[in-house]
């Protein structure tokens, strides 16, 4: 039991040396190290294998495929944001928007990008991508804080996708429900959770009646006062076109649902999420580059430098998907999720269950930064409880899909809340801090309200 405790530890590095030092990479390598080291047989000669381990582990990342396609996206969003940004296109399409009175005002902008995040239902990380790109002109332009437009983003994506099926996500979680004997078919309890998913729906109501009030509570609230520094993204830049960034982004949107049909041989629900972002992403930026240099204004050489500087920029942000994946993998082999999830499940009475699966899917989630993971973790245990004591299937379901994407809406160790942060241009600890209090508040409405329904139908 003593080890079974000790697989929670690396997480507890992970929060702790992000609050005590407020550095991202350096929480992330230290949990990683200690994840490897609870894994070594030998006290004397943990500390030199454990290192060597990290890096092993850290480097196994790139061998799925998958992951490398993540970072590499990673990267070229760096170079899509760089040349829409260069262009001139965010300067024409913000004073388009503004001119013919889309968004005139700060309510009016933190709606709009709101809608688009939930418009965009296809991928967690395109949704947040589309609106960033879409809305930081605007959100400096009437003075409001990157904090507040990663907030908008991120509480939009992960919330929309898990409700609007229609995408991996559902295709995901139909697989992993299609290996058990349930009475009713796994499609028809999958969307029984729409109504039943608590935090997912209180978190857009959340979301949208911030956006329409104006009002902010928390780290936020003073984070919206500020001013974003200054930084090469801020530099003026002359308006051209919206074309220059509206086509970009068409065909990147487009382009992932293309490539979703063509990778699922025809069925978006089949695609392969990796490689339709990538190469959808890749297609928008080589777009954006041929735009650019048929203007007349820009050279092949001077693009190139662009590109690069762009993804210079971002590998920081790289780095800490790199190490967020590499910890995933880790405490999956130590078992802390399972550990987590076994702790939450035993001696609970019935009307507790529902609750308490919530409560383990978003400590598995904040803890992993896995939505996915959790999903895997928690579904294997939740089914035997529906079955063995005749709990209603879509609500125990909904619990632990509300639980898995709260750990991916505000885990520092997510990679869709890093992406928010590259989207938005907001420091990384400054969005977990200001988005946590608003996370937290969702949740806790979500207990109490899968409590109630406990009470009364089970």
């Amino acid at each position: 039991m003593t080890s079974q405790w000790l697989s929670v530890l690396p997480p507890i590095v992970a929060i702790a040396v992000v609050l005590w030092k407020r550095e991202v990479i350096l929480a992330l390598f230290l949990s990683i190290f200690t994840a490897e080291l609870l894994q070594q047989t030998s006290l004397v000669s943990g500390v030199p294998l454990g290192g060597l381990a990290t890096l092993e582990r850290i480097v196994a990342v790139l061998e799925d495929r998958d992951n490398a396609r993540i970072l590499v996206f990673s990267l070229m969003i760096g170079a899509l944001l760089a040349y829409i940004r260069q262009s001139g296109g965010v300067t024409a399409m913000v004073n388009s928007v503004i001119n013919r009175g889309i968004a005139r005002n700060q309510r009016q902008t933190a709606l709009l990008t709101s809608g688009v995040g939930v418009a965009v239902f296809v991928e967690s990380n395109l949704s947040v991508l589309t609106a960033g790109i879409l809305s930081r002109g605007l959100f400096d332009r009437f003075g409001m804080s990157r904090a507040k437009l990663a907030y908008f983003i991120d509480s939009t994506s992960a919330p929309i996708c898990i409700l609007i099926l229609l995408n991996a996500w559902g295709a995901y979680i139909l697989a992993l429900l299609g290996t058990y004997e349930l009475e009713k078919p796994a499609a028809q309890i999958l969307w029984g959770t729409l109504p039943l998913n608590f935090y997912a729906l209180v978190t857009l109501v959340i979301v949208f009646f911030t956006a329409w009030s104006g009002r902010y509570f928390g780290p936020l609230a003073t984070s919206a006062s500020l001013k974003h520094e200054d930084s090469a993204e801020d530099l003026p830049v002359d308006a051209t076109h919206p074309s220059f960034m509206f086509v970009p982004l068409f065909v990147m949107v487009a382009g992932r649902v293309g490539f979703m049909l063509w990778t699922g041989g025809g069925v978006m629900a089949n695609g392969s999420g990796s490689k339709s972002v990538l190469y959808s992403v890749t297609l928008a930026s080589l777009v954006a580059y041929v735009m650019m240099l048929h203007s007349g204004g820009f050279t092949h050489i001077k693009l190139v430098k662009i590109g690069f500087e762009g993804m210079g920029e971002l590998l920081p942000l790289v780095t800490i998907v790199l190490f967020s994946l590499a910890l995933g993998a880790s405490l999956k082999e130590l078992g802390t999720g399972v550990f987590i999830a076994g702790l939450v499940g035993e001696y609970l009475p019935v009307f507790l269950i529902v609750p308490m699966m919530f409560i383990a899917g978003a400590l598995i989630s904040f803890s992993t930064g896995t939505s996915w993971g959790t999903f895997a973790i928690l579904i294997p245990i939740g089914v035997p409880l529906i079955q063995a004591l005749g709990l209603p299937p879509s609500l125990v379901l909904a619990a632990i899909l509300g639980g898995g994407i709260f750990g991916d809406h505000c885990s520092p160790i997510s990679d869709t809340t890093a992406v928010s942060s590259i989207a938005s241009g907001c420091d990384l600890l400054e969005h977990v801090r200001t988005q946590l209090p608003y996370a937290l508040l969702a949740g806790g409405i979500t207990i109490v309200l899968y409590t109630v329904v406990g009470l009364i139908y089970l």
